[in-house]
């Protein structure tokens, strides 16, 4: 989706801003740039929309050269969030979200759909802030409004320069969890500046850890708290970070993302082929949205296989559920206690992943033994 391919900027003075900097970043993933003052984290976003210009290597966007782009309609495909906000005051809430779909000639209704849509997404009643001016928000909301802007006109990419460092640790906090539970709705792939470590490892799909512009360690929060690339980034990390890891902290670090599953509209005979071939005796029903209906065991379609009715139909709807960041030792807790085989992962109504014993198992051996077990 996105790759550096050893980038650098210098500067007429002989400073060195960035050094040979190589990583790629996943569509959908939220890859965090950290590091001390002076690293390079922030000219390196900014060379993403030609803010800044590389001094050599190759920035690419979906396998695209970004030197090839007009800068202008560049920055118009990539949503940008910074600390400062930068609302205009003198336009309204949905005036402010719509700019990049106006600028590119999106019809008034439209715009207005897509403001209604994104305001709702956060939880602002579009009838009560869409006539708003941004001095009638509160900073949170501000920041909100900043974030709905950046994903107003659908860009794949969306940067964001350390945009809740101005904001007190409440406020910080809660748009934080907003942010993840957005990400899990719209699937954007971010790139996100930050100097704060909890930030890193509460958002961060993987972790960038720059120095004096180079690239010390690239990898998941995970891999970085269990194995340092060095002392200075275990220094960085925190030792007392360090110290309380001893194993997966959330659900979403053990889940299996990949549960196997048909749609209500299939057939028992369906069910009966896929469960053979993945070797399972359950599957869960999920629609074409990624809504869970239920569950059907092997036991429980050899009971109504020659009524002809859908999964849908004959699904037993009580799952038992939890969610991608509730604890990990909760869950496995709860499995024990009531001799759960699963946990279904499951957000909004949707299925993100399940939890099983043997996932569970891996989890902790990998935190003990490493990945290789």
């Amino acid at each position: 989706m996105l790759r550096f391919e050893h980038v650098s900027k210098s500067y007429r003075d002989g400073t060195v801003a960035v050094d040979n900097l190589s990583l790629e970043v996943e569509r959908g993933e939220i890859a965090v740039l950290i590091g001390p003052s002076g690293c390079g984290k922030t000219t390196s976003l900014r060379m993403i929309n030609r803010m800044v210009e590389p001094s050599g290597g190759s920035i690419l966007l979906e396998g695209r050269d970004v030197t090839s782009y007009d800068p202008v309609q560049l920055r118009r495909g990539i949503g940008y969030v910074v600390q400062q906000i930068g609302l205009f005051p003198h336009m309204t809430i949905a005036e402010n979200i719509e700019v990049v779909p106006r600028l590119l000639g999106w019809a008034a209704e439209k715009r207005r759909q897509r403001v209604s849509e994104l305001l709702a997404l956060v939880g602002m009643d579009p009838s009560v802030y869409r006539d708003r001016f941004p001095h009638e928000l509160s900073g949170g909301q501000q920041q909100r409004i900043g974030v709905l802007r950046a994903l107003a006109a659908d860009p794949e990419v969306i940067l964001m320069d350390e945009p809740f460092g101005a904001l007190d640790p409440i406020t910080r906090e809660q748009l934080q969890d907003e942010l993840k539970r957005l990400q899990e709705a719209v699937h954007k792939t971010i790139v996100f500046v930050t100097h704060d470590m909890d930030e890193a490892l509460r958002l961060a799909s993987r972790i960038a850890v720059l120095r004096q512009g180079r690239l010390l360690q690239y990898a998941t929060p995970a891999e970085i708290l269990r194995s340092p690339a060095d002392e200075f980034v275990a220094q960085f990390v925190g030792r007392h970070r360090l110290a309380e890891r001893e194993g997966p902290q959330t659900v979403r670090e053990i889940m299996n993302t990949r549960p196997v599953v048909l749609g209500p509209g299939a057939s028992t005979e369906e069910a009966f082929a896929l469960m053979q071939s993945r070797q399972v005796d359950t599957l869960l029903v999920v629609d074409a949205q990624g809504a869970l209906h239920g569950y059907v065991s092997a036991l429980h379609l050899a009971h109504r296989r020659a009524t002809g009715r859908t999964l849908g139909e004959i699904c037993e709807p009580d799952v038992a559920v939890t969610g991608p960041y509730d604890d990990a030792a909760t869950a496995f807790s709860r499995m024990d206690q009531e001799h759960l085989p699963y946990l279904a992962v499951v957000e909004d109504g949707r299925l993100k992943g399940i939890v099983t014993r043997r996932s569970m198992v891996r989890a902790l051996a990998a935190a003990v033994w490493g990945e290789a077990q």
